[in-house]
């Protein structure tokens, strides 16, 4: 039996059927970073399930054991005397593959070379402080964002300096360390890596909507350890209208609105039965393909070099 039908079918399935399930509850904003988690994982398991379905299509004589069948020769645990290698099934399962991978490459270059032409400019224009760990700008309007990266740096403005309290700032400074310790900058360019590889997958697009803001989620969480809520929420509300370069993570942008309602009216928290069944279903989804092409492997006493091929 091939297993292209039923992997491209589930394919399918969590492609255009899972956005719809992510979206109908607000438990992402209850759960941000397990919101993401799962985004990247139904965005992993859509592109496994293409690549062996695109496999096991131009492979039509393939059965289901035939990828743990060549990863056993590969290692040298069954004989490939009889073995007859396929390039075209493989070949179609690496273009996938490949094409995923060179546009997270291209998407983290072109967001680094931005970056470094911005760090030229500050080291022109701004100033370091040593206190605020940061890079002081020159800048009348209330400014707060950070560059992530090989030399990440946090930026606020004079202006965010003077209008903000002190515990205001630290809480606006909190959130843009989140982001760089977090590594958001890579978690982006592999949402937006996906989403340009498949451009009208309802799971690319809506995946590329709500990914950035869980990850403001996630930094305001993070600022959350060490300040209060309307703390937080002033400083958000004074900041709300600035604009953060390209390739910056900021606290303000057209987000602040519904990340106010999350942090001065918050949510009953997801529960930790509720988190492992989230878990459990996220893991299902992911190791479903391989469960598919692979049950022999599961079954003991089974030689598959006994099973056709």
């Amino acid at each position: 039996m091939n297993a292209a039908p039923a992997l491209l079918g589930y394919a399918a399935a969590v492609g255009i059927l899972a956005p719809r399930l992510m979206t109908r509850d607000n438990w992402t904003h209850r759960a941000p970073a397990l919101a993401v988690t799962v985004w990247l994982t139904l965005a992993g398991s859509f592109s496994l399930c293409l690549a062996l379905g695109a496999l096991h299509l131009a492979t039509p004589h393939a059965h289901l054991h035939g990828v743990i069948y060549t990863c056993r020769v590969a290692l040298g645990i069954d004989s490939p005397s009889s073995a007859v290698p396929d390039y075209a099934g493989h070949a179609a399962a690496g273009t996938v593959a490949a094409a995923l991978v060179t546009a997270f490459a291209l998407c983290v270059r072109r967001a680094r070379a931005i970056r470094s032409r911005h760090r030229r400019v500050l080291d022109l224009v701004g100033r370091p402080s040593a206190e605020l760990r940061a890079t002081v700008l020159e800048h009348a309007a209330p400014v707060a964002y950070c560059l992530p990266g090989h030399r990440p740096r946090i930026v606020v403005s004079t202006g965010a300096v003077t209008l903000l309290s002190g515990k205001q700032l630290d809480a606006v400074l909190e959130h843009e360390r989140a982001h760089v310790v977090g590594r958001h900058h890579l978690v982006l360019a592999a949402v937006e890596a996906f989403a340009a590889v498949f451009r009208r997958l309802p799971l690319a697009a809506v995946m590329r909507r709500h990914v950035p803001l869980l990850l403001e989620m996630v930094a305001d969480d993070r600022a959350l350890r060490g300040a209060e809520r309307d703390v937080l929420a002033t400083a958000m509300y004074e900041m709300a209208a600035a604009a953060v370069p390209e390739g910056a993570l900021g606290a303000g942008g057209q987000s602040v609105v519904v990340r106010l309602q999350r942090i001065l009216a918050p949510a009953r928290s997801t529960n930790l039965t509720a988190r492992a069944c989230i878990v459990a279903s996220a893991l299902l989804v992911a190791l479903l393909p391989v469960l598919v092409v692979c049950p022999p492997a599961l079954v003991p006493g089974v030689d598959l070099t006994l099973l056709p091929r």
